[in-house]
């Protein structure tokens, strides 16, 4: 083994014990689907192992659900902020102490990289408790009057990208405002969410405020129309956004929406290059590129084209691509053999439509969902690549030649997530921001993330925002 070789570096599965099947979590207990349910299977998506038989919640399940919700919706608004509070703080706490547990079982159902559960994910859902536990008994400073109150029954309905920080994201400011909560993982990655519910028996969290019922797109469709519901709260596919919206209009629910992403990563010919290769890496391979904010258009000015280009193919080498669970992999497992589907036919397209391909040399597992970490350079506005959200580790190359043209070519997307700017230059950095259409805009960084500062988009990225201050906006009547 020469010294640039890795040994394997394997986390212990048997930190966490998956139970061979999980019930619906409604009014505090686990309990079956009804008659109007059914079951699906769990798989791991580094092996196609199958991890778990899960419920499937039918129209029954879903008024049950929503009606415990509602039931727990008096008492636990009623409650004073500082209590509400104590539940939170606990149910961060606990996360903390279950982190390796819930860290191993996320890279098992999702496919990601112990390294990005265990170091990004688990300590930003903690994160995510505990400071929404300080704003419980601070509602009315928070700037949405001088008492505000919660909506009600808040129906939250999340992607399988990040299972466990969405459902954060979602529940930590529901139940701060004083709202009860009816949760729907996606079908791919449910065991995190009812890990959670497991956690929310464990901190004494009274029953009927966090409901968890898992299930396919018809489960979700079902809880977004249910009468019973006073908010909906959706992060996942911007067509199903639009159904969303669709179903909700007319109706007096509130509703916010955090949808797809194609995020330009512009780099300037006086930017520090190594740093930018970096800041592009993380931008689009991190979680396999399975990221709304991802920095899928790279936008690099002409004159350090060949050496940021020359810079990104030499770091790509590097990546390691396996195991989830071992502490040495760079870029885990493609989600699902249906996600992996579609990330090759658009990369099949790219290549049809006259962009040049390169990925790094990579040995894929022969079992599982896999994707080599890849670029495309020659890549024009027409392409699809550059229009479309790959939702996977690939990487449209352009370039520009004046910080307007870098705007126009940004900006020239129905989406509007997040940007990313690379330069020396304060100046630029702030005049490119006032610019871009972009909820979220990184300067000489990219993928940080905060639970004290909102993330949202424009466009066809949704509307509404999660965290900080503003994320209770969205719970408070």
């Amino acid at each position: 083994m020469s010294f640039l070789e890795y040994a394997p570096a394997p986390e212990s599965r048997s930190v966490v014990d998956i139970a061979p099947s999980y019930g619906l979590f409604i009014d505090g207990e686990f309990v079956p689907a009804s008659s109007s349910g059914g079951v699906f299977k769990t798989v791991n998506p580094a092996s196609e192992e199958v991890l778990a038989e899960v419920a499937s919640a039918g129209a029954e399940d879903v008024d049950r659900a929503v009606a415990a919700a509602r039931r727990a919706f008096g008492p636990w608004s009623a409650l004073p902020g500082a209590e509400r509070a104590k539940y939170l703080f606990r149910i961060a706490r606990i996360i903390q102490e279950r982190s390796r547990e819930l860290a191993v079982l996320e890279s098992l159902d999702n496919g990601k990289p112990i390294r990005e559960s265990r170091d990004v994910d688990v300590p930003l859902v903690a994160a995510h408790f505990f400071y929404y536990a300080g704003w419980a008994d601070k509602l009315k400073y928070a700037g949405y009057g001088s008492d505000p109150r919660p909506l009600g029954v808040a129906a939250q309905v999340i992607p399988w990208n990040f299972p466990l920080l969405m459902l954060a994201w979602k529940i930590a400011p529901a139940l701060a405002a004083g709202n009860t909560v009816v949760l729907k993982p996606a079908e791919t990655t449910p065991l995190s969410a009812l890990f959670f519910a497991d956690i929310c028996q464990q901190a004494d969290l009274p029953p009927g405020v966090v409901n968890i019922i898992t299930g396919a797109g018809e489960t979700g469709r079902t809880l977004v129309e249910h009468p019973g519901v006073d908010k909906v709260a959706f992060t996942g596919s911007t067509e199903v956004g639009r159904q969303i919206a669709r179903s909700v209009a007319g109706t007096s629910k509130r509703l916010t929406l955090e949808l797809g992403g194609k995020a330009a990563n512009i780099v300037f010919d006086d930017a520090p290059i190594d740093q930018a290769v970096e800041g592009i890496v993380n931008g689009i391979f991190f979680n396999q590129g399975h990221v709304c904010c991802a920095g899928s258009r790279l936008l690099v000015q002409e004159s350090a084209y060949d050496e940021v280009l020359t810079a990104l193919k030499r770091r790509m080498a590097t990546l390691r691509v396996g195991d989830p669970l071992d502490k040495n992999t760079d870029v885990g497992a493609i989600n699902s053999a249906a996600q992996l589907a579609r990330i090759r036919e658009l990369s099949d397209v790219g290549a049809a439509e006259g962009a040049e391909r390169w990925s790094p040399p990579c040995e894929l597992p022969a079992q599982g969902f896999w994707f080599a970490p890849t670029i495309f350079t020659g890549v024009t506005q027409a392409h699809r690549i550059a229009r479309e959200e790959i939702f996977g580790p690939v990487l449209s190359v352009l370039t520009f030649r004046t910080p307007d043209e870098a705007i126009e070519k940004a900006n020239n997307t129905p989406y509007g997530l997040s940007a990313g700017i690379w330069t020396e230059k304060g100046s630029l950095i702030l005049a490119m921001a006032d610019k871009l259409r972009a909820g979220v805009i990184w300067a000489n960084t990219f993928n940080k993330f905060d639970p004290t500062s909102p993330f949202g988009g424009y466009k066809e990225s949704g509307y509404g925002r999660e965290g900080g201050r503003h994320g209770l906006e969205a719970y408070l009547a």
